[in-house]
């Protein structure tokens, strides 16, 4: 009995999970400088719409589709359009931070993981910002584009003289598709079911919403995914814990126990 104890290995211990006051006041808190920091540059619309006319020269050298030509699906029905405007004005935030939240009470290793790639993306996203203003295709005449959320609704913008709420001359790089591509990523990275790969249609559907609706060019989500393997490259990944010798006696490991060791902070 005794030699039996001895040969059973011992359970990996559980990663540990951040205080939750200290966590909700460090997202609550990045998020306020993101956006504070966002206003630096709302009133450069001469810059932001010079920025805008090379974002478009470049992606028609570089034989781009246009952005109108998914418009153009969009646009079909009313229906599909205001389906695209709700999208993007509804799905952005929750799903963000129900995948924070969900890691955070499944996944402590993995939710540490995320939140520090998010950081690094959104402070990347925060320089691009200040360093180049740039107004979506949907102010830009050349485009020729309907802005669908003015039109069609439902919109979370208004006119940019008097929105205050907005920076909408911070076009590139597309948090949108950031953010919706590291949702994807994460839960990937944090999941074992073979069907988890099918939220990479969130950020496919999010670009040919943030596409269609006129919000942003094809380079916005370009870059955000740029910077987005950049900071996946940077930030370390939870480790999997190693499989323990013990043959027939192994005991299973809990799910959430298993997989993730070392949930640095």
């Amino acid at each position: 009995m005794h030699s039996r104890e001895q040969e059973a290995p011992a359970r990996p211990a559980r990663p540990a999970r951040p205080p939750f006051l200290r966590e909700l006041l460090l997202v609550a808190g990045l998020f306020l400088i993101y956006k504070f920091g966002r206003q630096l540059v709302a009133g450069h619309t001469g810059e932001a719409f010079r920025d805008a006319d090379r974002v478009w020269d470049l992606e028609r050298a570089v034989r781009l589709p246009g952005e109108g030509g998914v418009q153009s699906l969009l646009l079909h029905g009313d229906t599909a359009v205001h389906l695209a405007n709700t999208y993007y004005a509804t799905v952005h935030f929750p799903v963000t931070a129900g995948f924070l939240i969900w890691l955070y009470l499944r996944r402590p290793a993995h939710y540490v993981w995320a939140r520090r790639v998010l950081a690094a993306v959104t402070a990347a996203a925060l320089v691009v910002h200040l360093a180049f203003p740039l107004a979506p295709p949907r102010m830009l005449a050349e485009a020729g584009l309907v802005d669908t959320a003015r039109v069609y609704g439902p919109s979370v913008y208004g006119p940019p003289q008097t929105d205050h709420l907005s920076n909408q001359f911070a076009a590139m790089p597309s948090l949108h598709f950031g953010w919706a591509l590291m949702v994807a990523v994460g839960l990937i990275a944090a999941t074992r079911s073979r069907l988890r790969w099918l939220w990479l249609l969130h950020p496919l559907l999010t670009l040919v919403v943030i596409v269609g609706t006129a919000n942003h060019y094809w380079l916005d989500a370009l870059v955000a995914a740029a910077l987005l393997g950049l900071a996946l490259t940077v930030v370390p990944r939870p480790h999997r814990a190693p499989h323990t010798a013990g043959g027939s006696h192994a005991r299973p490991v809990p799910a959430e126990g298993d997989s993730l060791v070392g949930a640095a902070r």
